[in-house]
């Protein structure tokens, strides 16, 4: 796999969502996604029709061979990009994603195929002049995002910096 991607700066940007924490020895996120979407629609104030989904990782979150835990346990969001944050529906919340640099990796296929996330994160990052941030990870579900179809389009989103 060789997928190059587009590198933004992004700027601030608010979701408005729910969360749950799990880990990837236990990825139940479909139960996320199964709580929020019969909310989707109430919210308020919402910028574009895409959907975020978001992982926000502790600091000491390693994606190497070498230090990756799947027991390690993070933040996950389904959400909508807001233009402000009044009248959110009961039972959600909202996160800010600050601006800053962002590698876009463009993937077609099923969202259960973790081969592009080793693929980044196994040889594109290593092998690139950026190391991770500490800003939140997201892919944005847009019109050719199909859950479970290996046709589906997604854009992933993952945080950089330059090294130094």
């Amino acid at each position: 796999m060789t997928i190059q991607p587009k590198i933004e700066s992004l700027q601030q940007k608010t979701i408005v969502g729910m969360r749950m924490r799990l880990n990837f020895a236990n990825f139940a996120v479909g139960s996320l996604w199964a709580r929020f979407m019969p909310r989707c629609a109430t919210v308020k104030n919402r910028i574009g029709k895409e959907l975020f989904s978001l992982a926000v990782y502790p600091e000491n979150f390693s994606f190497s061979k070498g230090g990756f835990n799947a027991e390690t346990y993070f933040e996950r969001w389904a959400g909508v990009e807001v233009e402000a944050t009044k009248d959110m529906p009961d039972e959600m919340e909202s996160l800010v994603v600050p601006a800053g640099l962002y590698a876009i990796f463009h993937y077609k296929g099923l969202n259960t195929d973790t081969s592009i996330y080793e693929y980044i994160h196994g040889e594109w990052l290593p092998g690139s002049p950026y190391v991770l941030d500490t800003r939140p990870h997201f892919e944005l579900l847009g019109e050719k995002y199909r859950n479970g179809d290996p046709n589906s389009e997604e854009d992933i989103y993952i945080p950089v910096r330059l090294r130094n």
